[in-house]
């Protein structure tokens, strides 16, 4: 669901405090004959242009990358020693104008990029490279200039992402990242996020996490939201068919100038989470509905069947990847939003579903291994004037679907001693209801379906 590139590829000069100086010609061959410590060639003089000429590396497709609090961007090296990010096509001047533009992405507090310490050339630091050019043309030159670009972070981040991306190598972004197994049906106590400390491959993934507020880590929300009451029905809906987890999308609109992300259409998935052979299928019907109604995505969410409706460390993760999948693709600040949806969850207050709109926060810039920072994001909920045909079919599609699973719910069983599970999918629904009325009856043809399940 990516945009597309830009037709003309944008050049950006801005590399933080970092940024290398272009060199005439001249003053690259002249690079070669100077030398002493007060000389800039160490820190600012030699460019990748300058590598190039050397022979010391290569223009090519692909050959450039960064890795940062475990996200990973490619980089195309072109012949002129400018790079091009593969995600959207935009050409950079140095490596430290895109070290600085990606790492703002996934953490707009970052002042500087690091970039000769950040980018790797096939695997490698450039400032390698770097150190390479002075042992040959420059022996005398005083070898601690070349480490002042260079710091811990990066170094830790380049382990951290290489972990993940050996562990996720086969997966894309997208559908697929969430089609994945998830353990049900079990009771998960929550942990408190300053209870995680640094990320750890033998902690179980399926750990669930309370959220944070904003005030608590000294930051304002830093866009407002607007869910549809419809969104809301048709997702805790689809929530209460099954007792496995289900995934859906969320449709909108992002107003940059209000700082408005406008949730206005739910968009269930109706495929199994383990089913990745029509994952594609389902994201390709899924993009083109958004497309035909003139919406963006907007988010995502899922269902805890019979857990609290808190994010784990796995859907932190996920969280923090669709954050900034739609940040990249569009040059610019977009939230992303995720809601967790609890239906069958013994804690809830009376037979309402629990629904949690979350955000992430990267870790502190000093703390780059730990996880995201859950939050809880406040939401205005409006309540739509009537049930739209476009929901009541999706509704009579997903019955369709589920009718002959062997996990969906069955509505003449029991919830509760005095409450069936009819009773609950119809009490949950009805705190979502529009303002006309009838909406109750039109959901009497759908429950009826439902009824006759068995």
């Amino acid at each position: 669901m990516d945009s597309e590139p830009p037709s003309s590829p944008q050049v950006v000069e801005d590399g933080g405090e970092e940024d290398e100086e272009e060199l005439s010609g001249g003053e690259e061959a002249d690079l070669r004959s100077s030398s002493g410590r007060g000389s800039l060639l160490t820190r600012r003089g030699i460019t990748l242009r300058v590598l190039l000429k050397d022979g010391l590396v290569e223009p090519g497709d692909g050959v450039l990358a960064i890795h940062y609090l475990g996200k990973n961007f490619v980089g195309d090296l072109l012949n002129d020693g400018k790079i091009r990010w593969v995600e959207t096509g935009q050409i950079f001047n140095s490596p430290s104008a895109w070290a600085t533009h990606c790492k703002r992405l996934v953490n707009p507090a970052k002042k500087s990029g690091c970039g000769w310490a950040s980018v790797r050339y096939r695997g490698q630091k450039l400032v390698q490279y770097k150190t390479t050019w002075l042992h040959k043309y420059q022996p005398s030159a005083d070898m601690s200039l070349v480490s002042e670009e260079d710091d811990d972070e990066d170094e830790e981040e380049g382990k951290t992402a290489l972990q993940a991306d050996e562990k996720n190598k086969n997966n894309k972004p997208g559908l697929n990242d969430l089609m994945v197994s998830r353990r049900t049906d079990r009771e998960r106590i929550p942990v408190r996020y300053c209870t995680l400390g640094t990320r750890d491959a033998a902690r179980d993934s399926h750990t669930l996490v309370e959220l944070s507020a904003f005030s608590a880590i000294n930051r304002f929300q830093p866009f407002n939201v607007a869910v549809s009451s419809n969104v809301l029905l048709l997702m805790d809906f689809h929530c209460h068919l099954t007792t496995s987890e289900v995934v859906g999308y969320l449709g909108g609109r992002w107003d940059t100038n209000t700082q408005l992300l406008t949730v206005l259409r739910a968009f269930p998935c109706r495929t199994r989470l383990a089913d990745r052979e029509t994952a594609s299928a389902v994201e390709e019907e899924i993009c083109q509905n958004l497309f035909m109604r003139g919406l963006s995505l907007v988010g995502w969410y899922h269902s805890h069947p019979r857990g609290p409706a808190l994010p784990s460390l796995q859907d932190i993760d996920s969280q923090m990847d669709h954050q900034l999948r739609l940040q990249g693709s569009n040059n610019g600040f977009q939230p992303c939003l995720g809601i967790i949806c609890g239906p069958y969850y013994h804690g809830n207050q009376g037979v309402a579903s629990t629904i949690t709109p979350f955000w992430v926060v990267p870790p502190p810039e000093q703390r780059p291994n730990d996880y995201g920072i859950p939050v809880a994001v406040e939401v205005t909920y409006v309540q739509d004037n009537f049930l739209t045909s476009d929901v009541l079919n999706e509704m009579m599609l997903l019955v369709d679907y589920y009718r002959s699973a062997p996990d969906i719910v069955h509505f003449n069983q029991y919830w509760c001693p005095d409450t069936t599970m009819m009773d609950k999918i119809k009490g949950s629904l009805s705190c979502h209801a529009p303002k006309d009325q009838a909406y109750s009856q039109i959901l009497e043809h759908v429950y009826s379906q439902l009824s006759s399940i068995h």
